[in-house]
């Protein structure tokens, strides 16, 4: 006899059904796992061993066999441990086959028996009620899977209750759902003093969802205004908070099956590596760029970020997702972010400040700008100079416009674009493409002859041109206009990086 568990692989954001397949046999007392499984897998033979002995039961001194199947599909992680126990409980006639096969099964356990948390359950959930079948999972998780809807969990403290439970010696209640934190409060603009051309580029970015690069002296404010953004836009919906929970669940940050409307905002070291930006590594997990999805990743001191790793965020820019490729599988994670990077523009940091600046300008600003590559320069679609604030700048008196009064103007302008792009694939005006963008970002006569002169004498790309019409609808949005216009235009240019000059 072959007893027969249900349980998961995780391969990005996806979770394949795999089955976990135990067979007790005559011959040489052994145990082992066969099916690519790497080495918390296999490790699991002895966390099971324990475990069950924890319960007071010994295992048959016979052959056993557990088989991961499909098994040219890799297995990683330690979620397989309880799965591998009940398949071996079945098989020994110690809880019935029959009641454990409507049930996806995940969950690590400990050498005493207690079943603890692993990354993905909420995508085992939703995996679960696809397949209208129930999840076992561990009673830490339990609130997590519950966001899964419409699917029976149950979630259980140690293997012991968990057999009690399935044989009817005790009852386990069903989990409810973790709850749903609102948006916090972060730095509110009013502490910025000055700088309102930071600040209108700034509520353009949180309207459109454009990409936006800040560039100034040290101590500018350019990082206050970055940590001011999250306190603008618009909380996540609904179905974005899943999205950006299902990442989290992935990347095991998701505490206590709490998801919030907050927008993620992730700010990595300048030291961050390629795979901690775009996702990767040993056993591949999901890189800032993902856990960034739906919200903001923010790049302080950007040219001292790797070359390498600066350009690996050229794709997922552009196209809202990040492919992982390995010799026996691709991984795919979302990463529909919003860029908003700050830099000196030189390595010193005073450029054009003939006091401060050091001896090597101007030829230091060229070298230390020409760390970025000019195709990630041209994914951006704000450029602004924050000038140096000076000491009367701050004894100036707070400003009468916060980040209240902002945010309500970006909530605005969402509410236009989410009403005009109904049942459409783009989110925001960043999004705009192809049809959608020749509808709803076409200008007027007089902005069309703006663009055009400006198209040459800039020299913009394609895709700088197709990001000013995004930005133009952005601004006009904020202005309530119905259509683009020369003025929308021409602030939109303003913000465009200038060529470097011969």
């Amino acid at each position: 006899m072959v007893a027969i568990i249900s349980t998961t692989a995780y391969l990005g954001l996806e979770a394949r059904s795999v089955e976990v397949q135990c067979q007790i046999a005559a011959g040489v007392s052994k145990f082992t796992v066969v099916g690519l499984p790497d080495k918390a897998v296999a490790e699991s033979r002895e966390r099971v061993h324990s475990a069950l002995s924890a319960l007071g039961l010994s295992l048959p001194p016979k052959r056993i066999t557990v088989n991961l199947s499909p098994a040219d599909l890799p297995k990683e992680g330690s979620h397989y441990d309880l799965p591998i126990a009940l398949a071996l409980l079945s098989a020994m006639g110690v809880v019935d086959a029959e009641t454990l096969s409507g049930y996806v099964v995940v969950g690590e356990l400990g050498l005493d028996g207690r079943v603890a948390g692993t990354p993905g359950v909420l995508l085992a959930a939703l995996h679960a009620a696809s397949h209208e079948k129930g999840l076992i999972c561990p009673a830490s998780q339990g609130s997590e899977a519950a966001w899964a809807g419409e699917v029976e969990v149950i979630a259980a403290p140690d293997l012991l209750s968990l057999l009690n439970h399935l044989n009817g010696r005790g009852v386990l209640q069903p989990p409810k759902p973790g709850e749903v934190e609102e948006p916090g409060r972060g730095p509110d603009l009013k502490q910025v003093k000055g700088q309102e051309t930071a600040k209108r580029a700034l509520e353009i970015a949180a309207a459109g969802g454009h990409n936006l690069l800040m560039s100034g002296p040290p101590g500018s404010g350019k990082s206050l205004l970055a940590s001011c953004l999250p306190g603008i836009l618009p909380p996540l919906s609904p179905s974005e908070a899943l999205e950006v929970s299902m990442v989290a669940s992935v990347a095991g940050t998701l505490v206590e099956g709490r998801l919030s409307r907050e927008r993620p905002f992730r700010d990595p070291h300048h030291s961050a590596s390629m795979p901690a930006l775009v996702g990767g590594g040993l056993k591949v997990k999901p890189g800032e760029v993902s856990l960034a999805h739906l919200g903001v990743l923010f790049l302080d001191e950007l040219p001292e970020f790797q070359r390498a790793a600066l350009d690996s965020l050229r794709q997922p820019l552009e196209t809202g997702e990040v492919s992982v490729a390995r010799a026996n599988s691709h991984v795919t994670f979302p990463a529909r972010v919003q860029l908003v990077a700050a830099m000196n523009p030189c390595r010193c940091g005073h450029l054009g400040d003939a006091a401060l600046a050091c001896s090597r300008a101007p030829r230091c600003a060229a070298d230390y700008q020409s760390k970025i590559s000019g195709p990630l320069l041209d994914r951006i679609d704000l450029h602004v100079e924050v000038e140096a604030v000076s000491a009367a700048d701050l004894t100036l008196p707070p400003p009468s416009e916060g980040s209240r009064q902002v945010a309500a103007r970006v909530a605005t302008a969402r509410q236009r674009q989410n009403k005009r792009l109904e049942g459409a694939k783009a989110r925001s005006n960043a999004e705009l493409d192809g049809d959608l963008l020749e509808a709803h970002a076409t200008p007027d006569a007089a902005g069309r002859d703006l663009l055009a002169q400006a198209a040459e004498a800039m020299r913009l790309s394609a895709r700088g041109y197709t990001r000013i019409l995004r930005v133009a609808r952005t601004i006009a949005d904020l202005a309530n206009g119905e259509s683009v216009g020369r003025i929308h235009i021409a602030e939109a240019l303003s913000y465009r990086r200038q060529p470097p000059r011969n």
